[in-house]
């Protein structure tokens, strides 16, 4: 049910329940004579008033205005009328003001105050007319109305925050998808972006003297060109599953093809599916920072697993004296180490830099 079905369905209900007893009490207090009509309805109207501002406030979920004052008019139009009325006013008016004081007053003063209000009715009945039928129905009415425009107004309530609540969700699943393909754009494009300007520049500057070599490297590059097409449909549909051992080989390819020397040692273990996944990233975002960052001539990926945690290290030489702070890898890194349970850390000491990430083995 939606936060405006409901509020329909309590405002039908509620409505039922104001024009119903006062229906009843003009029909029941005037007796044919017109000076008693005319007296109950100016009774009726300086009860009903004050009752509407109150519903129609607590079913849009604020503080009618004039408030508390509102409450304190409809219970003296409650009471107050009961001498100068034939007998019975009350009996179908208090059925309204139940509700509102459950609404608006704490429990522990709206309690005790209906508990009043139903001995008092049942007392005048058994007083005026000596039935204690009539006496407990008019009773058990005061507690009834009261809890039913309550539950009612609160199911208002609940929709109304439910609705919220969903469009909260639903905003936050927009971001986290934001999130996601910004992440998996950069990480897995940074790499094949990189790798085609470093093979477009290598193989301008081999076309003159070398033009075999040069048509190699741009036929690499059209090869690497693929995948990061590949890369881009795979984030669109969401799909990223990438494993340690095939990152590493294209991660150790590409290196060798960009002029750098790698060693390569991966512990047999095989880790679970989210840890997996978050190496393979470290990989990828690694080898990136290695070629865009560095002038390496070295690297080496190794894992090794030891007290229930698999340890992966990138290192490579040629880092720079000041470290790069620009982009957004390394972030996103830590994010995805960190929903699989691990930790990223780096250094840069004597011109080597170290990536180390450790997941749950």
């Amino acid at each position: 049910m939606t936060a405006s079905s409901a509020q329909r369905l309590a405002t039908w209900l509620i409505a039922v329940i104001s024009v119903g007893y006062p229906m009843l009490g003009l029909i029941y207090l005037s007796s044919g004579r017109m000076d008693v009509t005319l007296l109950v309805l100016a009774a009726l109207a300086g009860c009903w008033i004050p009752h509407f501002l109150n519903m129609r406030a607590a079913l849009r979920g604020v503080r009618p205005p004039l408030f508390p004052l509102t409450v304190v008019f409809q219970a003296v139009a409650t009471y107050l009328p009961d001498p100068f009325l034939p007998s019975g006013w009350s009996g179908v008016t208090a059925q309204l003001l139940a509700g509102t004081l459950l609404l608006y007053l704490p429990l522990w003063a709206a309690g005790p105050l209906l508990a009043l209000m139903t001995v008092v009715q049942a007392g005048g009945i058994m007083v005026t007319l000596n039935i204690p039928v009539v006496a407990a129905l008019y009773a058990v009415t005061i507690p009834i109305s009261g809890i039913i425009v309550y539950v009612v107004v609160r199911l208002v309530a609940v929709s109304r925050e439910l609705e919220s609540a969903r469009a909260g969700l639903a905003e936050a699943a927009v971001l986290k998808e934001r999130l996601r393909i910004s992440r998996d754009l950069h990480d897995g494009l940074g790499r094949s972006l990189t790798a085609i300007a470093l093979k477009g520049d290598l193989a301008a500057r081999l076309m003159d003297r070398d033009p075999g070599t040069a048509r190699a490297e741009v036929g690499d590059l059209v090869k690497v060109a693929r995948e990061a097409a590949q890369d881009v449909r795979q984030v669109a549909r969401g799909y990223r599953e990438l494993t340690l051992r095939g990152e590493t080989q294209r991660a150790a390819s590409l290196l060798e093809a960009s002029g750098v020397s790698v060693q390569v040692n991966l512990a047999d273990r095989v880790p679970p599916r989210a840890s997996e996944e978050a190496l393979a990233w470290a990989v990828r975002e690694g080898i990136t920072n290695v070629l865009r960052h560095s002038a390496a001539t070295t690297c080496t990926i190794t894992t090794a697993a030891q007290a229930g945690r698999l340890r992966l290290e990138i290192v490579n030489d040629g880092a720079p004296d000041a470290p790069s702070e620009d982009g957004s890898g390394l972030t996103g890194l830590t994010e995805r180490a960190g929903q699989a349970g691990g930790t990223v850390a780096v250094r840069a000491e004597g011109g080597a830099f170290r990536l180390v990430v450790e997941v749950p083995a």
